[in-house]
């Protein structure tokens, strides 16, 4: 079990620590409710350092992300962040990432913890181009502020101006005194905040800074129990729960992200155009339970004479909105805003309603 350069701290705070993507991670510190709210009201601080990290350099470094990744990569400028997806070649997701531009032939690609090796292996697989790739995943730490306190609190760290900055962009700077900081209003969480990227040997100077920064706000350490209930509130994908390798983008309401403008070619573009164009036979949608029962991964999703219909992805008490709510895919006729639905809880067909996306809104 690989650990963070945090995970010390972690202990020493008295986390229950788990074992997740292969790293040994605090779900939770004080309690998985409390924490909920005080990333949506205030500030707290994730050890996301599980996640991965890919250099793409290089004359070729644009040529290959528009190949491998469904977003228009030549659309971003220097200190913008980018959302998008992997396709592969079977019509589904090998991850879904951050793409960010440093300068026009450098760029940083940020994976998720569990399919760092998966990503690596497909990159490389994929670069006919000749660009550079550069796995750093195993020397880069990372928090995670987040919360609408949180740039207040992480401008106390920096004389470069961070409070204005906007949503999805980055700064290189001079960070609790450590040079060459990322700097990045990124986060999954929708309450507002930052990420931050450091080298591990800085990690635990900055963590103790960032802490004791936002003290007078009213910071806590966050596990990622939190984290999983923050993002299903916004109607987040989770990998693999909500996508994986055998669910298209257009079926997961990431059409936005897969971008079909002429000249750019990407992995699988004329079988997701095809869907596009002619429509998709199931989507995923957001619910909100009607009856009582709290919803979880792998619940079937039945309809009104019992058939299974389709299967929770995603589900949970929501701390903010006190009812339950879930994510899954059924079939697109059921699929619009207030069609109902059943979750099979236990042995009851419970019924729930179709939403859009996001639940919580501030």
């Amino acid at each position: 079990m690989k650990t963070t350069a945090f995970t010390t701290i972690h202990q020493n705070l008295g986390a229950k620590m788990v074992p997740f993507a292969g790293y040994l991670m605090p779900v939770t510190f004080e309690g998985l409710i409390a924490e909920h709210e005080t990333v949506r009201h205030k500030l707290g601080v994730f050890d996301v350092s599980h996640m991965g990290e890919f250099w793409v350099k290089g004359p070729k470094a644009l040529e290959f992300l528009q190949w491998v990744t469904s977003n228009d990569v030549s659309k971003l400028v220097d200190g913008k962040v980018q959302y998008s997806c992997l396709p592969n070649d079977k019509g589904g997701i090998v991850d879904d990432l951050l793409v960010y531009r440093v300068d026009p032939q450098t760029y940083l690609l940020v994976v998720n913890a569990a399919n760092v090796d998966k990503d690596w292996a497909w990159c490389n697989s994929q670069n006919k181009f000749g660009a550079t790739l550069y796995n750093a995943s195993d020397e880069i730490s990372q928090l995670a502020i987040q919360g609408p306190l949180a740039l207040k609190a992480m401008q106390k760290l920096t004389d470069t101006p961070v409070t204005d900055m906007e949503y999805y962009t980055f700064k290189k700077l001079t960070f609790a005194g450590v040079k060459d900081v990322i700097f990045s209003t990124t986060g999954y969480t929708g309450a507002g905040g930052c990420e931050v990227y450091m080298a591990n040997a800085d990690a635990v100077k900055i963590y103790n800074a960032v802490m004791e920064a936002g003290k007078e706000f009213g910071i806590k350490p966050i596990g990622l129990g939190a984290r999983d209930t923050l993002r299903l509130e916004m109607g987040f994908c989770l990998y693999g729960n909500d996508i994986n390798d055998t669910t298209s983008p257009i079926e997961a309401g990431l059409g936005w992200i897969t971008k079909f403008n002429d000249g750019k070619e990407f992995m699988n573009k004329a079988a997701l155009l095809k869907q596009k164009k002619e429509g998709v036979s199931r989507k995923l949608i957001g619910f909100e339970m009607t009856e009582m029962g709290i919803p979880r991964h792998g619940y079937s999703i039945v309809s009104e004479n019992g058939d299974v219909i389709g299967e929770v992805t995603s589900g949970t008490m929501s701390p903010s909105l006190k009812k339950p709510i879930g994510m899954g895919y059924v079939p697109t006729a059921l699929s619009a805003e207030g069609s109902e639905i059943r979750i099979k809880i236990r042995d009851k067909a419970l019924k729930a309603k179709v939403v859009k996306f996001p639940f919580y809104k501030a």
